[in-house]
């Protein structure tokens, strides 16, 4: 019987993190994978009243960047998360546009070993993406000058071919 052990394919980091207001605070963990990210989170308004976990998926090709912020001393970090849908950020505890991920000192190089293998997921991820197509608009522009050109020649012809009948 082979008895190796099967790696997990996600880092699980814990944060915390808190509303634009500061009124309530969110405690949760971030599973990073190749995939995304599965956020798992609670949240406390104003310390007293509390809610019941909620999951959020976030797919690669939701994440417009992720930036880890080494604080000072690994006190402060933070994960910071841009998405590229409105609608999926206003399900995750966001300010200003951001989802802002408070790390603790001890879960530290976690959170940097799992933001460093997602941002080198999402750079694969591009690399693979077909190229940007030209907008339609652009090639309808270019079309009518060449249009305008054969028409100048084909009026250049007609009255060429007039004179010789003449």
């Amino acid at each position: 019987m082979n008895s190796k052990k099967i790696k997990p394919q996600f880092i699980s980091v814990p944060f915390k993190a808190a509303s634009g207001s500061g009124a309530t605070e969110y405690n949760g963990i971030a599973k990073f994978s190749p995939a995304g990210i599965v956020f798992e989170f609670d949240s406390v308004f104003f310390g007293l009243i509390g809610s019941e976990v909620k999951e959020v998926q976030v797919a690669l090709d939701e994440i417009l960047d992720i930036k880890f912020r080494k604080g000072i001393y690994k006190f402060f970090a933070q994960i910071q998360l841009r998405l590229k849908n409105f609608t999926k950020l206003s399900q995750l505890p966001n300010y200003s546009g951001k989802v802002k991920l408070k790390i603790k000192r001890e879960d530290f190089e976690l959170a940097q070993k799992a933001v460093a293998k997602l941002q080198k997921d999402l750079t694969e991820q591009r690399e693979f993406l077909p190229p940007t197509h030209t907008p339609v608009s652009r090639l309808f522009d270019e079309s009518e000058d060449k249009t305008k050109e054969l028409k100048n020649r084909s009026y250049a012809v007609e009255h060429l071919f007039d004179k010789n009948k003449a």
